[in-house]
């Protein structure tokens, strides 16, 4: 394993303005080494990080028992040290075993996903853990969540699962998935290539998402509008010749226009748990599309640049019942207590759909979109 001095040169190359991984790699490539690097950094006058700011990194990761992994340690993922831009550091709090597991299976959608795909999505990453498959997301809101919560309650409740962060290893983001963060720790590992404390910005999601793809055999999309980060995880799964797994949904419902191109293109079409498995088991390293003629560069329409302003941070709002809803019925009872909202509040949200003609009422107590509106 490194050295402190060497885990310091590493931090402070990473983290100086205007270095990023393909400049880190070519810098090391003319110079020889990182330390090699900061010599010829400091000579010319560029500001980089001080040794006293890698000090305190270094110690407060080992304060929180989050580990600093370089890109030359042997435990640093091989199929993420493929990329020409993959990470020189990896912060990781967890089980860092899990980095080496295979086969593994990213699962990503909406965050706003509806009742019916958090489900369909909690089972399969269920059966899909219980097979010892395991399980990557982003840990963002909607399916990322339910992808980890249905690994996590697999294998007796102790079942391994990935969370590669767009923020900081240190911070819980979105703030409501603290429960979760927590029993990922526990259980599973959190990944981030992001300094500690670094919070919620634009550019880093979309960056995340070539990390949860290389880290897998597979992208699995559930719900995902036509340009959401979704497909830019299934995009970069396409250039890093993954298998690409869709499920799909109804035509009325915006969320499953992605899943559905990626269908038309190629895409292996899942119902459960069994169809990636098959897939993963014959072929696990060729890629299931081998052309895209549907897809247009503006799918893709935060590039992996230094601006806030390329992707929409959610707020932390609670969602409004309708997100949670598709034009397949869903259970009254269990939209109350997967929305968090009261059951005064759920009601009322009812009645002023159904007024509107938005939703239609069915037997056994369950609502659904009305798909003719």
């Amino acid at each position: 394993m490194a050295s402190p001095q060497e885990i310091y040169a590493w931090l402070r190359l990473a983290n100086t303005d205007g270095i990023g991984a393909i400049t880190f790699a070519k810098l090391v490539r003319n110079y020889g080494s990182v330390a090699e690097v900061i010599k010829a950094l400091e000579k010319s006058g560029r500001e980089i990080p001080s040794q006293n700011w890698a000090e305190n990194e270094l110690s407060n990761a080992e304060q929180q028992n989050i580990k600093i992994i370089l890109k030359s340690d042997d435990i640093y993922p091989q199929n993420l040290s493929a990329l020409r831009d993959a990470p020189p550091i990896l912060y990781a709090k967890g089980n860092l075993s899990l980095l080496s597991l295979t086969p593994a299976v990213a699962i990503v959608g909406s965050r706003n996903a509806s009742l019916n795909a958090r489900q369909i999505t909690t089972k399969i990453a269920f059966d899909l853990t219980e097979k010892h498959i395991l399980v990557i997301s982003g840990m963002a809101r909607g399916i990322d969540s339910a992808s980890h919560l249905g690994a996590l309650d697999a294998l007796n409740h102790c079942g391994p699962t990935i969370a590669v962060l767009g923020t900081g290893v240190d911070i819980i983001y979105p703030p409501e998935n603290s429960d979760l963060y927590h029993r990922i720790a526990q259980h599973g590992l959190l990944l981030s290539e992001m300094p500690l404390g670094s919070s919620a910005v634009g550019s880093s999601f979309p960056r995340r998402n070539r990390i949860i793809s290389a880290l897998s055999n597979g992208v699995l999309v559930s719900e995902a509008s036509e340009k959401s980060g979704s497909l830019i995880t299934a995009h970069f799964a396409i250039e890093q010749k993954k298998q690409i797994f869709a499920i799909p949904g109804s035509p009325s419902d915006p969320r499953s226009a992605g899943p559905n191109k990626l269908l038309r293109a190629g895409a292996h079409m899942v119902e459960t748990a069994d169809d990636i498995i098959k897939v993963i088991n014959t072929s696990p390293q060729n890629n299931s599309l081998k052309e895209l003629p549907i897809f247009s560069d503006d799918l893709f329409t935060m590039p992996l640049d230094n601006s806030s302003k390329t992707t929409n941070i959610p707020t932390n709002r609670k969602l409004e019942i309708e997100e949670f809803l598709s034009t397949d019925a869903v259970n009254i009872d269990e939209l109350i207590r997967v929305s968090g909202l009261d059951t005064a509040t759920v009601m009322m949200q009812i009645v002023d759909l159904e007024m509107e003609g938005r939703i239609i009422r069915m037997p056994g107590n369950k609502i659904a979109l009305n798909g003719k509106k």
